[in-house]
């Protein structure tokens, strides 16, 4: 029985079965609170964007497009014969076994934990009601549920830009399942998700063509980070041009026509928009529950999560602060911590956005935490960088021209590590270590006296021993 009040159906209502609003509702339910969560998608939906058509599937399909180099690299260790060819239906199959899984171990922590399932739509009413529309999953009327608190998290969604034929293309939520496999792939955009499925489709076979209006992919991370990347994906095939950008799109008997801004035109059997991502609050009832949002629809929130309806809180990507699945997860153990206390002799959880490593799994991978070079040079008096491009040992026999680029951000004036950059192979796994340390508060003098682990790539990082000339000096200076 729950200890709390009981004029509402429930404790606390979570819009959203994604990454934090499941974390949100089975830690709140551990609590000994009465909890409901909605999910629009169903039990297919559990697990959100990151499960169903983000992180987990993309991940999957990299890893997939990297045995095709992996055969390739292997003559040069003394491997013979010829590569096996992909088995497109055989991958869809099995990721989609794999998800479904997912989806089941979800439904079932959340029941196991007390949380209702219900497989509708909601829409906030007021402050502390909701309907709940479950037509697409059942023929029941909507149903009204009352709770003290109400969590949004609903994610975010894919946009197109307005152009000329923009319903012929595709968002990432629809590349899993593409049928056929398109021989010939236009990727549109320059962030990480358009980077990944470049690299992706690349990897499994297609012709990719990669179009960014911008001088160079990944904006917002260190510019180092940028140029290499842009060098090896080109490297690896991608047709990756710069400052250029979609104008119109028909379909003509060979294809998929696209005029581009500059004239020129190309025709492939499928375009990717992958131009950004919006706050998936359509049809929330925001206006109505009286829930401030910014200018790109985003759910406002303080630094308690807490909504302009002190009833409703939102986490994760419907708050459009920092998109990444962790943060949602981390973000939702606050909010709980706040509503219904933290666990016996546990201090109430905080979240602090400083140092969240990151990666973008491209080929190769790039893998970030803390400063660009750039924001350390704005933000303090005298920087050091530290940067190393070398060919991996691996490559000294496969044939691969790839290579490897690390580099640290020190700030001279304490000599602690404010950032720390990797594009590589493993670059994900090898910096979520170094992150532990940066969070710690890591110096460059810890890092010069930990022993390396030799041979691997990641004892670059503590083996950095000369500043790159000409650039230790004060923010500002020329």
């Amino acid at each position: 029985m729950s200890h709390f009040a009981r004029p509402f159906d429930a404790d606390l209502l979570v819009i959203g079965g994604g990454s934090g609003g499941v974390r949100a509702a089975r830690m709140a339910a551990a609590r000994g609170a009465r909890v409901i969560l909605a999910e629009a998608g169903g039990t297919a939906g559990l697990g959100g964007t990151c499960v169903n058509v983000g992180c987990i599937p993309k991940k999957l399909y990299s890893y997939a497009a990297h045995y095709a180099e992996a055969f390739e690299e292997s003559h040069g260790f003394g491997w013979q014969g010829p590569a096996p060819q992909l088995d497109w239906a055989r991958l869809k199959e099995n990721r989609r076994r794999e998800l479904a899984r997912l989806n089941d171990v979800y439904l079932k922590l959340l029941l196991g934990s007390g949380v209702e399932v219900i497989n509708g739509r909601a829409r906030l009413l007021d402050a502390h009601t909701a309907e709940i529309d479950c037509g697409a999953h059942s023929h029941d009327a909507p149903r009204r549920v009352s709770a003290r608190h109400i969590l949004i998290a609903t994610g975010g969604r894919s946009q197109v830009p307005p152009f000329k034929g923009h319903e012929l293309v595709l968002t990432s939520d629809a590349m899993f399942d593409l049928e056929p496999f398109p021989a010939r792939l236009l990727v549109v955009g320059g962030g990480y998700i358009a980077c990944e499925f470049a690299s992706i489709f690349n990897g499994l076979g297609a012709r990719v063509t990669q179009l960014y209006r911008g001088p160079q992919v990944l904006r917002g991370f260190d510019d180092d980070v940028r140029r290499f990347l842009g060098v090896e994906m080109a490297k690896k095939g991608v047709d990756l041009r710069l400052n250029a950008n979609v104008s119109a799109i028909e379909r003509t008997d060979g294809g998929l026509r696209v005029g581009l801004d500059d004239g020129s035109s190309l025709v492939v059997d499928a375009v990717l928009s992958a131009t950004g991502r919006v706050p998936n609050v359509a049809g929330l009832g925001l206006e109505a529950a009286g829930v401030a949002q910014s200018g790109d629809g985003a759910v406002v929130v303080d630094a308690h999560y807490r909504t302009s309806v002190p009833s409703v809180y939102a986490v994760g990507d419907v708050t459009a602060r920092v998109q990444l699945t962790p943060v949602a997860l981390a973000e939702a153990m606050v909010v709980v911590d706040r509503l219904f206390g933290p666990p016996p002799g546990k201090a109430p959880r905080g979240m602090d956005y400083e140092f969240i490593p990151t990666a973008v799994f491209t080929h190769p991978t790039v893998a970030t935490v803390g400063m660009t070079e750039a924001e350390a040079r704005e933000a303090l008096d005298v920087v050091a960088i530290y940067r190393s491009e070398f060919k991996p040992l691996r490559h000294t026999l496969s044939g691969s021209s790839e290579r490897t680029l690390m580099k640290l951000v020190v700030d001279a004036a304490t000599d602690r590590v404010v950032g720390l950059h990797m594009v590589g192979t493993e670059a994900g796994e090898i910096v979520q270590g170094f992150a532990v340390a940066m969070k710690a508060g890591a110096t460059k003098a810890v890092f010069d006296a930990t022993i390396g682990i030799h041979p691997t790539a990641a004892e670059e990082f503590v083996t950095l021993r000369e500043p790159v000339p000409g650039n230790s000096r004060a923010a500002g200076a020329q």
